[in-house]
């Protein structure tokens, strides 16, 4: 399995993606869309000749182009491990959160550790290590506390990257001590983000179809019974017949929403819309946006401010929803409000700009991310 776990400058992939490489020649997935495929699979056969794991760094050399390397010019960092029968525990089923936490430096590997659960278990240094003390251990050192400290928000926060606990004594296999710095490799499998739209109508079936195919759990409410039929909706996972306040905040106070989750107001209905836009924006979500006319977004922020909402709060209101792309039809519509979506969630790296109106990395430098 080869797997990027730093990446720098503009990259295809993210850290994370893996490729395997099987003993017979066959290939599952990608790195880098063909600039470094060739060179990973040359060293996989090294390493399922001798078994031994290699961290392979691939850049672009301006003197050669022809060389191993990304033309975009960015650099990626390759964990190219053997996978053997037994060596991860089976995966849980499809969508449900899990972790792996891998040794990449030069210290002898006590082997993966695999979390099933990493927002609940790994939740506080003490739950962590209370679950998987004795395979952490081995893997932290001597103070395996201080470091489970700085793992277990990372863990819960669904975060993939390299992990650098530094130097000081660790303990290896077999009970002797070493002092050496501890490298390691993150990777964290959330269950998928939320998509909530409210409003049944074809803006929600489009958006629908648009969320699933990027990997959301998207559910779709409305309190009307005539419109709001799972058979108008195939795309979504879940369709309900409840007033849309209630039904988000039955679900954020139930911990079915975080962070990450996107909320879209496409009912065009004042009664439905002010009171579940105030009960959004009163969460953290990644996103709340609300369609409609720029009068329709002028009423409605006055009614949401008469509803005791700071200024805060409307300013993380986006409306009227969506990015000015000209389009017209339902289709392009969620083309519009995904792409704001996806700017929504990169925070200021993104803006929203065509990027040859911008200047400078097209990728900014990698960091620990959330899936």
């Amino acid at each position: 399995m080869a797997t990027i776990v730093r990446a720098s400058g503009s990259v295809p992939r993210p850290v994370g993606t893996s490729m395997l490489i099987s003993g017979t020649g066959i290939i599952h997935g990608s790195l880098s869309g063909g600039c470094v495929e060739a060179a990973v699979v040359a060293v996989a056969e090294e390493v399922l000749a001798d078994g031994r794991p290699r961290l392979e760094s691939f850049g672009y050399s301006d003197t050669d182009a022809f060389a191993v390397g990304l033309s975009c010019g960015g650099t990626l960092d390759v964990l190219i491990a053997p996978v053997f029968p037994g060596t991860v525990p089976a995966a849980p089923a499809a969508g449900a959160p899990c972790a792996l936490i891998r040794r990449i430096d030069d210290g002898a590997d006590p082997g993966p550790v695999f979390i099933a659960d990493p927002a609940g278990t790994a939740a506080t240094a003490a739950r962590l290590l209370t679950a998987h003390g004795p395979a952490l251990g081995m893997m932290l050192g001597t103070d395996p506390a201080h470091a489970a400290a700085r793992l277990a928000p990372l863990l819960a926060a669904g975060s993939t990257g390299v992990v650098e606990l530094g130097g000081g004594p660790r303990i290896r296999p077999g009970g002797a001590e070493c002092d050496a710095s501890t490298v390691l490799f993150l990777e964290s499998r959330l269950a998928p983000p939320r998509l909530v739209l409210i409003g049944a109508n074809d803006f929600s079936a489009a958006l629908a179809r648009q969320g699933r195919m990027l990997g959301y759990h998207v559910s779709i409410c409305d309190a009307r019974p005539a419109f709001t039929t799972p058979d108008r909706f195939p795309a979504a996972h879940e369709v309900h017949v409840q007033w849309p306040d209630a039904y988000l905040r039955a679900e954020a106070d139930a911990g079915r929403l975080d962070a990450r989750t996107a909320v879209c107001v496409l009912s065009h209905d004042a009664k439905f819309d002010v009171p579940v836009l105030a009960e959004a924006l009163r969460r953290d979500f990644a996103y709340v946006g609300g369609m409609g006319s720029r009068r329709t977004h002028d009423s409605r922020q006055a009614s949401l401010r008469a509803a005791g909402l700071t200024g805060a709060e409307l300013a993380k209101l986006h409306s009227p929803i969506g990015l000015d792309i000209g389009a017209a039809t339902p289709e392009e519509t969620a083309v519009s409000v995904f792409a704001e979506i996806v700017a929504a969630r990169s925070g200021a790296a993104a803006s929203g700009q065509p990027l040859r109106a911008v200047s400078g990395p097209i990728h900014p430098v990698n960091r620990l991310h959330a899936s």
